[in-house]
């Protein structure tokens, strides 16, 4: 059976030292993590220079766990705008008399 890679985007520190998981966000503001079935994919929707890393699924599910990311994404497609936070509603006032 042939292994699946995924590719997978990751950041790397200032000095080079460091690799860590890119995390996204869903549309509804939810962490999720993501991979690409091919350098390709992953260029095309993130652009050549996003650094990536191969893993296999098990092993980006156990990455992204203990960071309270439970949902992966194979291949998005979407970019979503950013989540922004909803104005509370306005109170009602009370007026005296």
């Amino acid at each position: 059976m042939a292994r699946v890679v995924w590719h997978v985007p990751v950041t790397t520190s200032a000095h080079g030292g460091a690799t860590a998981l890119r995390l996204f966000r869903l549309r509804d503001g939810r962490r999720c993590a993501v991979g690409f079935s091919s350098p390709e994919a992953l260029a095309a929707l993130l652009g050549p220079e996003q650094a990536h890393t191969e893993l296999a699924e098990p092993a980006l599910r156990a990455l992204a766990m203990p960071l309270g990311v439970d949902t992966l994404v194979l291949d998005p497609r979407l970019v979503a705008a950013p989540v922004t936070a909803v104005a509370p509603a306005p109170t009602a006032q009370l007026q005296h008399r």
